[in-house]
This record gives structure tokens, sequence and C-alpha cells, in this order.
């Protein structure tokens, strides 16, 4: 379908459903008149930065329905769960929720429970909650989302789980509501979908294929978030790297990145994901010439062994990975890498798994996000021979958290005494008397500091250090925006 053409469609669609919004407003609005009570909405996020932005966007719809965000499900009127399928755990922490849901449609039969996200794009789950969790009102997927008013005005007049999925791509519906909860950061997604099918990956199929924005509807949507005070935006996508190969543009990453680089107010720039083979040498020349690009990169490697990573289709070398790493160093001394690693995919020996060890102590992430493997349905590695034994997955899984722990510790032994810039996010979870944000390599500070800071960049001078964060007292009151 032509770039033209989508627009159009995209255009029409927002008003189609802007109408409907506006339905739902006006009848909420006069059942208030006669009741007095507001309605209540309760949305439950599993997964990735992908799905908070999905639920920002099902928030920012149901604000403008007339609907009030309730801190409780119990108080809900409308109740969505956003789903993952990433993992197997996922799935049955799902199926969890939604049977602790039935004694509550039971007590309010009135309210509707809503499931949609990336595993309903699976054909065995919607039929496994379609004959099993009868209390569901609505389920739909990911290529749809922008249909959200619609389909919940239809469920609200049906006395069967209304299942609306979309078998193909859905069009890019630009301008759609959106509900940040964070004033002072954004997640922006620039492109939706995946081509590059990794053998154990569900995503391609769960969210289609690679559709990269419009870039004046990214900059745009950024230059508003500025002007609300926006300090930091995460550039979102499967693979930010192919950005605009899909477009009738020559526009790619690195060239997004220098476009945002310019929009006065925003201080800081992270992207995620990047995928390895598709890291080329002018982003890499880009993050370090963008003053606002953060000096952290998420490059997951997933395994260290030539022959894993072939069965992976990761289409990339262990070689290729540590030279697009010594590159990045190179022009970003000091940046702080983080990645992804499977353990026990199929046919993975104790050989394999010590090449991935020696790519951890090589590169040094500061962070990783380790997985034990797990059958994904619909997946090539599902099918494979030689699927590692779990008491191996576990074992070789407990060595590699030790190894990165160790790591990690060192990595932030690294800011003992130094200054860093912190963007400050709100008091501490863990002590509510003092602060926390954090450093552009992406470290969490907790710091004391005076009120009014939140939302702002300020010095931080680090006096303990820890694995997963560091602490640390504001130099002075002044702000360095």
């Amino acid at each position: 379908m032509g770039e033209r053409k989508e627009l159009q469609l995209g255009s029409e669609e927002l008003e189609r459903q802007k109408e409907v919004m506006l339905r739902i407003r006006e009848n909420n609005s006069i059942d208030y008149q006669r009741s007095g009570n507001h309605k209540y909405y309760h949305v439950i996020t599993f997964g990735c930065q992908q799905n908070v932005s999905d639920s920002e966007k099902l928030m920012g719809m149901l604000d403008e329905m007339g609907y009030l965000k309730a801190e409780k499900k119990e108080d809900a009127d409308v109740i969505i769960i956003n789903t993952c399928t990433v993992r197997e755990n996922a799935e049955l922490k799902l199926y969890g929720n939604i049977g602790a849901f039935k004694q509550l449609k039971a007590d309010k039969p009135d309210m509707l429970l809503c499931i949609c996200g990336c595993m309903m794009e699976q054909e065995h789950a919607v039929k496994t909650i379609k004959q099993k969790y009868k209390h569901v009102d609505l389920v739909f997927g990911t290529h749809n989302l922008y249909k959200f008013p619609e389909l919940l005005e239809r469920s609200m007049n049906e006395m069967y789980t209304l299942i609306d999925i979309m078998n193909t791509e859905g069009i890019i519906v630009e301008d759609m509501p959106v509900r940040r909860e964070d004033k002072f950061k954004a997640w922006v997604t620039i492109m939706y979908g995946c081509n590059n099918f990794c053998s154990y990956c569900i995503v391609p199929h769960v969210r289609g294929r690679e559709r990269s924005r419009m870039p004046e509807n990214i900059i745009n949507e950024i230059k508003h978030l500025a002007a609300d005070g926006c300090k930091e935006v995460t550039l979102l996508g499967q693979n930010v790297n192919s950005y605009g190969k899909d477009l009738e543009l020559d526009v790619d990453f690195a060239d997004l990145l220098r476009m945002v680089n310019e929009i006065d107010g925003i201080d800081r720039i992270r992207f995620m994901t990047s995928h390895p083979k598709d890291i080329s040498d002018k982003l890499i020349a880009t993050m370090a010439e963008c003053s606002k690009v953060c000096e952290q990169l998420h490059l997951p490697f997933q395994a260290g062994s030539n022959r894993v990573l072939k069965a992976m289709n990761r289409k990339y070398t262990k070689e290729d990975y540590l030279e697009k790493v010594e590159k990045v160093k190179k022009v970003m001394p000091g940046i702080a890498l983080s990645t992804d690693v499977i353990v026990g995919f199929p046919g993975e020996t104790d050989e394999d798994f010590e090449e991935t060890l020696n790519i951890m102590r090589k590169v040094e992430f500061d962070q990783a996000f380790m997985f034990i493997y797990s059958k994904r349905p619909g997946t090539p590695a599902e099918r494979m021979e030689n699927q590692v034994s779990e008491d191996q997955k576990h074992r070789n899984f407990e060595k590699l958290v030790k190894v990165q722990n160790e790591i990690s510790k060192r990595a932030n032994d690294g800011y003992m005494g130094k200054a860093v810039e912190v963007l400050v996010e709100g008091p501490s979870k863990n002590d509510p008397s003092r602060y926390t944000g954090r450093s552009r390599t992406g470290k969490v500070v907790n710091f004391s500091g005076k009120r009014d800071i939140i939302g702002k960049l300020v010095n931080v001078k680090i006096t303990e250090v820890f694995s997963w964060f560091l602490n640390g007292e504001m130099l002075d009151d002044k702000n360095i925006d």
C-alpha cells in the first residue's frame, strides 16, 4: 500500500474513532448526571516497552471517552489486560490473572473485561480464552489497537465474548490520544513489527512486518512533548536500526536521530532495540556526534557460539558483534552497554555456553537481561531436536547471573566519587525522603535533595555503589537545564 493511501486511511480511521469516543463520553456524562458516579478504568500491562507504549494509547482513548483511572481493579468499570507472549511463563501468568477476575465479574456484571496485545495474535491463546474464560468480554490484538473505542462500544451490547483479531498488519493511525504516566520522559514508537524472524521469537508473527512512521509525524509528536515539558524521549521499535527501509524516502535511523537532536527542549535521546547486524558505521558516528543521544546502547547478542547464532537465525557472528562493540566503545568512551542473553537454546552444549560467558567477560556489559529458553508455539525452534534439559538450563543460568553480577558491580565501582548528570524522576520508592533518577548512562541514582527538582537535570556526586544502583549527594541547588 502506498504511503499517501495509508495516510488517507489513517486519517479517516482517526475521525471514525473520534466519533465513537465522543459518543461514549456523552453516554458516560449522562450516567454521571443520573447516578453521581464516575466510570473508571484499570489497565494491567505485561511485557516490553512497546506494550507499555500501547497501554498509554489505550489509556489515552479511555480518558477521551470520559473514564477516570482507577488505582485498584475492584473500582474499575473497564479492565484491560495487555498481554505478552515472548515467554511461556507470561502465558501462564495471564491465565491466572483472567481466572482471578471471574469472581469480580460475578460481583460486577456490568464491568467489561478486555484482553489485548501480542498473545491475542496467537490462535491457540484466543481459543483457550473463548473456551475456558467466558467472563471475558472483549479480545483484540496488536494490529487493530486503534479500533479499541469501536470495539469497546460493540462489546457493551454483546452477550458473548467479542473477538476481533486482524490477521494482517493494520494501518498506522497517527494522533490517537495518549496518556503518559511520566511528564518528563516519554516512549515514542518510530516503527512497528519486525522482519528478522529469529528462530526462537514470536514477535514477527504477532507484531507483523516492519512499518515505519513518517519522520515528520515522529518529529511533530516529539515537539509537542517538548512543549509540554518532556526532557527525555526513548525511540521504540523492535529493530530501530531498520527504520526507514520501507519508506519511499531517503531516510534512515541515523538521519532520524539527527532530526530529533535538533528539537529544542529535549535534553536526552535514548532508543531500543538495536539489532547487531544492522548497526552501521553511520549510526555509530551519529550517536557520538549528537549531543543529546545518551551514552547508553542496548545491543542483544543472545549467544556467544556462532553455531548457536546460526541456528537462531541471527545473521551475524560473534566476531561481527565484537567488532561493532569495539567501534562503539572507540567513538563513545564510557558508554554503558546492555544486552539480552538466552540460555539453553536447543542444541546448546556446555562448550557453546562457555563462549557466551567469554563474550560477557570480554565486553563487560553494565547490565544484561538473561533468560532461560522456553518454547514458543509457532516458532522454528519449538520443533528443533536436542532440546536442552531443564537442569542444564538452570545450572548454566546461575553461572551466567553470577558472572554478570560481578561485572555490573565492577562497572558501577567506576562511578565512585564522580559527578553525574541525573534527570530527577521523583521520590525514591525505598526511601520517600530521597529522590531518584537516571544518569545519561542509564544508572539508577538515589540522592537527597530539596523540593521542586522533579523533572530537572541535577549534578549528583556518587558516594555509595551497589550492583544495580548508585547513591549520592546533590552537588548544588541549581539545575543544569
